[in-house]
C-alpha cells in the first residue's frame, strides 16, 4: 500500500479518548498537528491534512492508544 492510499490517522473518536498530552504534536515530523482549544479551554490535536504524510508516528506515540501495550 502506498502512502497516498493510506487513510489519514484518526487521533481520537471522542474527547474522552484524548488526554491532551501533546505527544502527537511533538512527534510529528511535518508539523501537521496543531493543538486547538475547545470551549472549556482544553487543548486537543487536529491534523492538517495538507501537511500530513500519513507516517502514523502520532498514533504510535499516543499514551492512550498504547496503554495496553505498555502493560505487557
Amino acid at each position: 500500500m502506498s502512502v497516498s492510499e493510506k487513510d489519514y490517522p484518526v487521533l481520537y473518536e471522542k474527547k474522552s479518548l484524548c488526554c491532551g498530552c501533546t505527544a502527537c504534536y511533538a512527534v510529528c515530523p511535518k508539523s501537521a498537528i496543531i493543538m486547538r482549544e475547545d470551549s472549556e479551554g482544553f487543548l486537543y490535536p487536529e491534523i492538517d491534512k495538507t501537511k500530513c504524510v500519513k507516517c502514523y508516528q502520532c498514533l504510535s506515540i499516543c499514551p492512550i492508544r498504547n496503554h495496553d501495550k505498555s502493560e505487557k
